[in-house]
């Protein structure tokens, strides 16, 4: 029989997230055991103290092969429309890792791209560590939903996802076998209502799709964008992330298709030093903010929340219900409607619990009618 640790070595993400630690007496023993049992039986020893809770993440890592066939057949959507907004017609969110506000801020190539758009001065992360900053800008269960209700196309271009809809743990770089591409950093593919809609799931694309969707003048007019590992910071530096931001959008800045009634929101997912405010670098970028507004800066109280918030306020959506309903718009987007901001706290002060992730929920003027629970931590 293969040695035991190849199958504890399989189920590893399982028992790290339980938190459970395998003294080195009890695998000893267990390798003892390993002749005399088998597999089926040592997987649910390792994993059956999660027997009678629903494993919410995912431990799905096909092979190299797999991966690969997947990838021939797999179908890319494209889902084009044109729906006026009160302030644009299209958002495009790009998402950094871990940097603090300060770094950011005196950074050349961020300044670069800040003269061309508006600086957000006290927007702030929901939390530590990535993933639940990631999954704040796409709030639920049910905010493709929202955005469907006007038939609003979305998609997510996720930089080195081998295929559309991929819903592995991660692909690695073939060369280097580095980190490229991680589930976590992709947050619509972590709800079930798009996990399992083959037609939603067609569109998670990559990269690639993204310069076709460019080329062929049909971009989506909600989207997120992550990009690998190495070029969103997390396993290099701040350096080469804000380096390739600016490598990254000045091109694309350039065209007009990309940039006629375009609000892209460039920001980290959350800052690098725990122990200070959990407050980001952000800026607005695109046609959408006109010229007088360049260079500017804009010190409203923002969250990541406020993704949500403002495009429900731009194409008159239907709110989540929860976080989202008390996080400000986006000062561009409340001044062509009519959307009052609220009270913005002073830089100085860490944001309330609220604003950190924890909330009771409550209805909006136009709540998504959806059974939703007595309370929430998340939108």
């Amino acid at each position: 029989m293969a040695d035991f640790r190849i199958y504890l070595k399989a189920y590893r993400p399982l028992y790290h997230v339980l938190g459970l630690t395998l003294p080195s007496s009890f695998v000893k023993s267990l390798a003892k055991l390993c002749q005399m049992i088998s597999v089926a039986f040592l997987i649910a020893l390792v994993s059956g103290v999660a027997a009678q809770t629903p494993i919410s993440f995912s431990t799905i890592e096909p092979s190299l092969t797999a991966i690969q066939a997947a990838a021939a057949t797999a179908p890319v959507g494209e889902l084009t429309s044109h729906v006026e907004g009160a302030a644009f017609s299209r958002f495009i969110q790009i998402r950094l890792e871990n940097t603090d506000y300060t770094n950011a801020v005196a950074d050349p190539s961020l300044q670069a791209l800040a003269k061309q758009g508006i600086t957000f001065s006290n927007y702030w992360a929901s939390t530590h560590p990535s993933e639940p900053n990631y999954i704040s800008v796409v709030g639920g269960d049910y905010f493709v939903d929202l955005l469907e209700t006007k038939h609003i196309p979305w998609a997510e271009y996720q930089e080195d996802l081998p295929y559309a809809g991929f819903q592995g743990f991660n692909y690695s770089n073939q060369q280097t076998f580095a980190s490229d591409y991680v589930r976590k950093h992709n947050p619509l593919v972590i709800y079930d209502s798009i996990a399992n809609n083959e037609t939603r799931l067609s569109n998670i694309k990559n990269f690639t799709s993204f310069a076709n969707d460019v080329h062929s003048h049909r971009l989506p007019q909600w989207s997120f964008m992550t990009p690998n590992m190495t070029n969103d910071g997390h396993d290099t530096n701040v350096t080469i992330a804000k380096k390739w931001s600016l490598e990254f959008l000045q091109p694309l800045l350039s065209k007009k298709y990309f940039t006629d009634d375009t609000l892209v929101l460039l920001t980290f997912d959350e800052n690098g030093a725990k122990a200070i405010g959990n407050r980001v670098f952000a800026i607005l970028l695109g046609g959408a903010v006109r010229k007088h507004l360049h260079g500017t800066t804009d010190d409203t109280f923002y969250t990541h929340y406020s993704c949500i918030s403002t495009v429900s306020q731009n194409w008159d959506l239907p709110s989540l219900g929860r976080n989202d309903v008390g996080a400000n718009v986006f000062q561009l987007v409340a001044d062509a409607t009519d959307f009052i901001i609220k009270g913005s706290i002073p830089l100085a002060s860490t944001p309330t619990a609220q604003s950190q992730g924890t909330c009771t929920p409550r209805p909006g003027p136009r709540f998504l009618s959806r059974s939703q629970p007595e309370k929430t931590c998340s939108p």
